[in-house]
């Protein structure tokens, strides 16, 4: 069928189809890129962040043992008043 459809077009015909389809190809490849682009501009700004959020994790990690080992430590010496008592 396709061959019946080719063999009916001139070569002006074909040259237009082939330009047409060579323009959308062309437009599809720009906007391919353009997601490319953009996905990485994403993928730069969500590692960023998540580069942001481990060092914060990591500094109320600290906080929390420090906070954690004061607790503990006026735990004793309350402990330690109150057998004095």
């Amino acid at each position: 069928m396709a061959q019946s459809i080719l063999a009916g077009m001139s070569s002006k015909d074909l040259s237009s189809e082939t330009e047409l389809d060579l323009k959308r190809l062309e437009v599809r490849v720009e906007e391919l890129i353009r997601a490319v682009r953009q996905l990485k501009e994403e993928n730069t700004g969500l590692r960023s962040r998540e580069d942001a959020l481990v060092n914060e994790r990591a500094s109320l990690m600290d906080k929390t043992e420090l906070a954690k080992t004061r607790v503990e430590s006026m735990i004793t010496r309350l402990k330690s008043m109150e057998t004095n008592l």
